[in-house]
């Protein structure tokens, strides 16, 4: 049986695309949430005929937004999320609440370039690859436990740009993969 995902974003909804595009018999996305009313991800998600839910976040305290977005995942019986390009730091509580059963896609080998600017960072240290990880979610920023990452080689000449488009395509092909071990091992 497919285990119901939520997918929380903040823009385009690429990854978002990747996953929908490869649902299989371990997952269905249910609901897409996003904390930007007008993000690109959420007319692909009405597209693909899933519920969304939008709430901006200014404004809201942190513990009390997410509160409100783990209401709308239990709403919809969510057993498990996926973050793709969710650009709010979470809060400890709702963290807590969803222990081993929420990951994120970051854009660099992790442990190295947490944060933000990953692929300006890479070419900056002179690294000879990049990539991208999928991680459980912990309460520290990108330290949670990786669960699969892929590779691409920082080519002479690469800018933030065009390492970012290699990476994104890696992102694409790793991500559903790695959801649906996830859900398959819940």
């Amino acid at each position: 049986m497919r285990k119901k995902v939520a997918v929380l974003i903040s823009g385009r909804g690429s990854n978002l695309q990747a996953l929908i595009d490869a649902e299989q018999d371990a997952y269905e996305i249910a609901l897409v949430v996003s904390n930007v009313e007008d993000a690109g991800g959420l007319a692909i998600a009405r597209a693909a005929d899933i519920p969304t839910f939008a709430l901006a976040h200014k404004g809201v305290a942190r513990a009390a937004f997410d509160d409100i977005v783990d209401g709308q995942l239990r709403a919809h019986a969510i057993e498990a999320v996926a973050l793709a390009g969710y650009m709010r730091i979470l809060s400890s509580a709702f963290v807590e609440r969803w222990t081993g059963r929420m990951i994120n896609i970051h854009p660099s080998l992790l442990p190295l370039y947490k944060g933000l600017h990953t692929h300006e960072r890479a070419i900056a240290a002179g690294d000879t690859q990049g990539g991208c990880s999928v991680h459980l979610v912990t309460a520290g920023l990108d330290e949670g436990p990786v669960l699969a990452q892929a590779t691409v080689p920082i080519l002479p000449g690469d800018t933030p740009d065009t390492l970012a488009a290699r990476v994104l395509v890696e992102e694409h092909r790793l991500y559903p993969r790695a959801l649906a071990d996830l859900v398959r091992a819940l």
